[in-house]
């Protein structure tokens, strides 16, 4: 268990210092990869950035993912759950037009007009809090491809053993402290998980030093 998401960044900057010589890009998924990003960053002293996802929920029960949606319309689809829904192109078609919107909206709130990094042909190290399902990972994975990004790197504090399994072909490494075949809920994984706003993530960007370069602040 973690005392909080800037220790398991802490933590897991030790395991990713071998990356440090290839002059990375950290990119965080918001809202709780951010703190843990932002300690990876300032440890290898690496640019840092964000790219937004969110999660596509069935409509009857939006706690279900049955995808996600990244930045530049990047879409990952899980066919079985859609099977299982049963929903019509139409219904699905408009869940991702909403969760667009939305990934323009927040991205443009996150950045409010800092331009993005480039990835093309970088060593991307790509952080989030937990991965328990894997559906945002593979919508941010084909944003990332999508953008030409050299290597990635998945890093991320705790994750579903089945998960792992599954992600380790997409990527050319994956590095986490805990591997557990039943992961549940991220949340057991830390003693702190409070919630994150979106002003809460705006006010960790902002702190960066121009250009994203990594820094505590």
């Amino acid at each position: 268990m973690f005392r909080n998401r800037m220790e398991a960044g802490s933590k897991l900057s030790e395991k990713l210092s071998a990356y440090r010589s290839e002059h990375p890009l950290v990119i965080a998924l918001p809202r709780g990869g951010v703190p843990v990003a932002k300690e990876i960053a300032a440890s290898l002293g690496a640019p840092m950035d964000v790219l937004v996802v969110r999660k596509l929920g069935v409509p009857a029960r939006p706690e279900l993912g049955m995808g996600a949606v990244a930045e530049d319309g990047a879409v990952y689809l899980d066919r079985r759950t859609l099977d299982l829904a049963d929903l019509s192109e139409n219904e699905v078609g408009r869940e991702v037009r909403d969760a667009e919107a939305d990934v323009v909206r927040r991205a443009a709130l996150y950045r409010h007009g800092r331009p993005r990094l480039p990835v093309q042909g970088r060593t991307v190290i790509l952080v989030d809090d937990g991965i328990a399902t894997g559906g945002t990972i593979r919508a941010a994975l084909n944003a990332l491809s999508r953008a030409g990004a050299g290597k990635v790197v998945l890093a991320s504090p705790v994750i579903a053993s089945g998960v792992a399994s599954a992600l380790r072909p997409l990527v050319a490494e994956i590095v986490c402290l805990e591997d557990r075949p039943r992961l549940g809920t991220i949340n057991r994984a830390y003693r702190d998980f409070r919630s994150l706003r979106d002003a809460d993530v705006v006010a960790l960007l902002d702190a960066l030093p121009p250009g994203g370069q990594g820094a505590r602040a």
